[in-house]
């Protein structure tokens, strides 16, 4: 989130310094990508990890621009943070906020891959703008598209990860979180960062209880894709979306180059990282396989147990079955990621 909000939103958090200050320690941005990456690096099997801003000059509320150039992926956290730090003194901060273009992004995303499942996490330091003269009861033109970006993402398998960071407020963003209606299941989480990471207790109880928090829903967001039949499949009916390029106009900032001796935060977990039941998945799946409702509910290994474990490929055994399978007893796709579903 690059919009102007984040040079005041750190008054009490951040020292009163722009919430996208380059410094020697890691500003909350730098700080939330660092604990995501150290959570789900393992689960990525390719590690390579789209990443996109907007609500500068040249995005607006209109658009997103890639981190590198020509769309290419960054290769690992390692290099989102390196780009993020590249990339942060070249822009304009600007403005108004909305989150619908980077969903329309990361639908895009998802539809190219043929259907995979995705997880976006957006960091943000405040809600989406609503003006004053929005009337009560109403939502303003951003919160709008917003809502209908968050709604539209439900019919592929996405969850949306809101990570607030600096002074808020964040009234806004917990009524997204609990009142968007007309979903095909529930996609979207809002975690509020600063919250978790004030409290008196130790650093590395803080950098879990944040993983935990912001991942917690993925697990029952997974299952849903699956009985959706979400899966493995294109949805035929998105306006596909291309990212501007990263800014390259080179601007005198208070943002300050890191300097030669300055470290991106380490990627060795300071406490054994939380264990998510999502992944990146990258795996070709196969379409979900059709049989009874009630032969559906059963391992198709013991015929016993019911489902509670599934594959990259979308299909499901039980936990006792999954764990001694190389490759998927439908398909025929070789395993390479396994899920316990609740």
């Amino acid at each position: 989130d690059f919009t102007k909000s984040n040079e005041w939103t750190g008054a009490k958090s951040f020292n009163r310094k722009s919430l996208h200050f380059i410094g020697s320690n890691p500003n909350p941005y730098e700080q939330a990508i660092a604990i995501i990456g150290r959570t789900l690096a393992a689960f990525d099997e390719d590690n390579l990890i789209p990443c996109y801003g907007f609500g500068d000059a040249s995005t607006h509320d209109q658009d997103v621009f890639s981190f590198n150039p020509e769309d290419r992926f960054c290769n690992g956290f390692e290099e989102v943070l390196g780009r993020y730090k590249e990339i942060v003194p070249q822009l304009n901060l600007a403005g108004p906020t909305s989150f619908a273009p980077i969903i329309d992004m990361a639908m895009t995303i998802v539809e190219q891959s043929g259907g995979q499942y995705h997880v976006l996490v957006i960091i943000a330091d405040g809600q989406v703008t609503r003006s004053v003269d929005t009337e009560n009861g109403r939502l303003s033109p951003q919160e709008q598209k917003t809502v209908d970006a968050i709604v539209q993402a439900s019919k592929l398998p996405l969850s949306i990860v809101l990570v607030g960071v600096g002074d808020g407020p964040w009234d806004m963003m917990r009524e997204f979180d609990d009142n968007i209606p007309a979903r095909a299941f529930d996609n979207f989480q809002f975690v509020n960062f600063t919250e978790i990471m004030s409290k008196n207790k130790a650093q590395s109880l803080k950098e879990t209880e944040f993983a935990l928090s912001a991942l917690m829903e993925i697990p029952q967001q997974y299952k849903a894709t699956l009985e959706l039949n979400l899966l493995g499949r294109r949805n035929g009916n998105l306006p596909e979306r291309f990212p501007l390029p990263p800014p390259m106009d080179g601007r005198s900032s208070s943002y300050n180059r890191p300097k030669a001796s300055s470290r991106l935060p380490s990627f060795e977990p300071s406490v054994p990282p939380y264990q998510p039941e999502t992944y990146h998945v990258r795996s070709s799946p196969a379409p979900p396989a059709t049989s009874s409702a009630s032969d559906n509910q059963l391992c198709p290994i013991c015929l016993t147990n019911p489902k509670d474990m599934a594959f990259g490929c979308g299909h499901q055994t039980c936990c006792e079955c999954g764990p001694d399978l190389q490759i998927c007893p439908i398909c025929r796709a070789p395993i390479q990621t396994r899920i316990k579903l609740y």
